[in-house]
């Protein structure tokens, strides 16, 4: 990774640390906790992406991105993942990064209240407190970005996780990334094709990794998936799934796009 790549990691990272620094003076890890143990409504999105008719894809709720800017205008998390759940999604991920993605966890709480499938808590994951916070509000599960990890504490927050019932999703860029996410044993593979530094993206990558992922291990690409075309190769390629944002999100109605690229891809 680049000096200047890690220096924007960093950046985003502290701000999310900062963040929980707040958080936790009004809402006590405990109080999270109490809430995640009262929980009985978690679906599996490893058994999803096992079993789940194809494809199977992670459709993305988020108002903003970093490389995209404002999305949506007039931004409804539950309404859009309704929509994405009519038309046949696996599962939803919900973006909760507040500075650069413009989310919130009364967005990720709005989406499990309507939904009954998978639900991804996609954020900048840097403690325990986060985890807390994914299971109160119910996350099924989060996402762990080895680049934004310091060595070890992947697979620390990792374990941590599945101690509080969420399945882990984590994610890597090469091949030393995915030798982290392959020791943290039960985790599915997130393969991000998105390039930190340029934040352009290249499905190159996800196609130069997956043969270096085991067949026995659950995998996804991220990023840069638009068509049907970058579906079916990629299945080709061993991907289980395949988490889509933005090629939705800019269209008028994205769970109606979302309907006609499972169409096509289905034949």
């Amino acid at each position: 990774m680049s000096e200047k790549e890690e220096n924007v990691l960093t950046r985003i990272m502290w701000q999310r640390k900062k963040d929980v620094a707040d958080t936790k003076r009004a809402v006590s890890i405990n109080e999270l906790l109490w809430e995640a143990e009262k929980r009985t409504d978690y679906h599996s999105l490893s058994a999803a992406l096992r079993a789940g008719p194809e494809p199977r894809i992670i459709a993305e709720v988020k108002k903003a991105s970093p490389s995209a800017g404002e999305l949506r205008r007039h931004y409804d998390a539950s309404a859009i993942a309704q929509s994405y759940g009519a038309a046949g999604a696996t599962a939803i991920s919900v973006l909760t990064e507040p500075h650069h993605f413009m989310g919130s966890l009364d967005d990720l709480r709005k989406v499990r209240k309507v939904m009954n499938i998978p639900v991804l808590r996609k954020d900048f994951i840097a403690e325990t407190y986060q985890l807390a916070e994914a299971a109160a509000r119910g996350a099924d599960v989060v996402l762990l970005i080895v680049a934004a990890l310091e060595p070890g504490h992947c697979e620390i927050l990792y374990r941590e996780a599945l101690e509080l019932n969420l399945e882990v999703i984590v994610e890597v860029h090469d091949r030393a990334e995915l030798d982290v996410a392959l020791a943290c044993g039960e985790a599915i593979i997130g393969v991000n094709s998105r390039n930190l530094k340029t934040l352009v993206t290249d499905l190159e990558v996800a196609h130069g990794l997956a043969g270096e992922i085991p067949d026995d291990r659950v995998c996804i690409a991220e990023s840069g998936i638009r068509t049907a075309e970058d579906i079916l190769k990629l299945q080709a390629a061993g991907y289980d799934g395949f988490l889509i944002g933005e090629s939705l999100l800019r269209e008028s109605h994205p769970g109606q796009a979302l309907r006609a690229l499972i169409k096509e891809v289905r034949g």
